[in-house]
């Protein structure tokens, strides 16, 4: 039979917010453990700075640009430049990484935030049989806490955090799975975008690690320019220097937690030997603005810019078998890429009109050669963190961006410096 597939996408979680990618603050001890038992990706890239686009490239194997979904959606912003219009849902003319593995023979469950348009284009419009909180949310409006008031999914008891509810109904899932088929999950957690909010033991141990190491969070921000959108003229960039916030560190190690309970979920099953799992982020950690919660560092800036913060992301892969244990991948990758590569890993047809912007990513799994050519980014829009249009690509090491404003560009051999500090342009013109 097919391997199942388990696919998390963290939601603003940033390149080195994991133990295992370097923090010293944060604590991931389950995604420790599946990196140890698969493969860590260093140079792997979400397709936009912002969720919606990156989303929308998972579920169709196409740059963002190509779909139209090129903002978050809802998102608007003017400055020296006018907004451009885009596709406020994923449309209905894709036919999605669930539909294909729907048709293949699986089970298909989406679980946690959707994010790619209202009502008539949710999951369940999309290929997947089961949507358990799936929505035109970009984030819990009411909070993280019960009731957080989501059509697709029902409240829990009050208080309950979202993150452990969202873990429950997934394990259920797999529990009462149909156990003659395989079954695609796809689960999109709300964390660890804002609001700010965990559960009050998790900060106050966080809060108390903060004051033994010495790390003082009024000391971690530093003020800069004005935020370049209209709406945000009153507000500066304030850049995180390093990581200390309780608050965060609290979402992202429940965040682990919660993917833990599903990996020892699938080992009490008898299912890990035969899953493949995946664990991306959809776009760099929040690193210049809304609380400033994490630091992307060594990387530049972070989420909304098209600086390595902005979309070099975490991103993990364990499939035992196929995938060696404690291998470590520099090949730079993309989201398109995981929609060829989950069909080829399914054993179903490719389907190259589809997927045209992806590369199946199995010969890399297996440990083989692999090039897919360059990588581009197109962002045309103002970020509410303080980045402002542009497009870029990465070809080798090299990286090209292109700022809108003003056409001017800066180039970037990221080998060499991978904190985007010296720009090559002008001596390799």
């Amino acid at each position: 039979m097919s391997p199942n597939i388990v696919f998390f996408l963290i939601d603003d979680l940033g390149w080195r917010d994991l133990t295992c990618y370097g923090s010293s603050f944060y604590e991931t001890p389950n995604l420790d453990r599946l990196a140890a038992g698969g493969m860590k990706f260093t140079d792997a890239y979400a397709s936009c700075p912002v969720c919606s686009p990156t989303r929308a490239s998972l579920m169709t194997g196409k740059y963002p640009a190509r779909v139209g979904v090129t903002n978050f959606i809802g998102g608007h912003g003017v400055g020296k430049l006018s907004d451009v219009p885009y596709m406020h849902h994923l449309p209905m003319n894709e036919r999605s990484i669930a539909t294909a593995l729907r048709v293949g023979g699986y089970q298909t469950w989406h679980v946690g935030k959707w994010h790619l348009g209202n009502g008539l284009t949710y999951p369940d419009k999309h290929g997947f049989e089961v949507n358990l909180a799936g929505c035109g949310w970009g984030l819990p409006n009411n909070g993280y806490f019960s009731p957080w008031g989501i059509e697709t999914f029902p409240d829990g008891p009050e208080g309950q955090y979202l993150t452990d509810a969202l873990t429950d109904a997934a394990i259920a899932q797999i529990k009462t799975r149909d156990r003659t088929k395989p079954f695609f999950l796809n689960f999109w957690h709300y964390a660890v975008h804002t609001p700010l909010q965990a559960p009050a033991h998790l900060v106050e141990k966080y809060r108390a690690k903060a004051a033994r190491l010495g790390l003082k969070d009024e000391e971690a921000l530093e003020p800069g320019e004005i935020i370049p959108v209209q709406h945000k003229y009153h507000e500066r960039v304030m850049r995180r220097r390093f990581q200390s916030h309780a608050v965060y560190a609290a979402m992202v190690e429940s965040m682990d937690t919660s993917i833990g309970r599903v990996l020892d979920t699938l080992d009490a099953e008898g299912l890990a030997g035969d899953t493949l799992v995946v664990f991306k982020s959809d776009n760099g950690g929040l690193a210049t603005a809304e609380g400033s919660p994490t630091c992307n560092a060594p990387l530049n800036e972070g989420k909304g810019w098209m600086y390595e913060g902005g979309n070099r992301v975490c991103q993990i892969a364990r499939w035992p078998g196929v995938i060696a244990a404690g291998s470590e991948c520099a090949e730079p990758t993309t989201s398109p890429d995981w929609y060829p590569t989950l069909l080829e890993a399914a054993g179903l047809p490719l389907d190259p009109e589809q997927h045209v912007d992806g590369r199946s990513l199995l010969p890399l799994l297996r440990g083989g050669e692999f090039s897919r050519g360059p990588i581009f980014w197109h962002y045309p829009h103002y970020s509410n963190q303080g980045g402002t249009p542009a497009a870029s690509v990465r070809d080798g090491d090299w990286k090209l961006i292109e700022f809108f404003e003003d056409g001017h560009t800066e180039l970037y051999h990221l080998r060499e410096d991978i904190g985007e500090a010296h720009d090559m342009a002008a001596a390799e013109r």
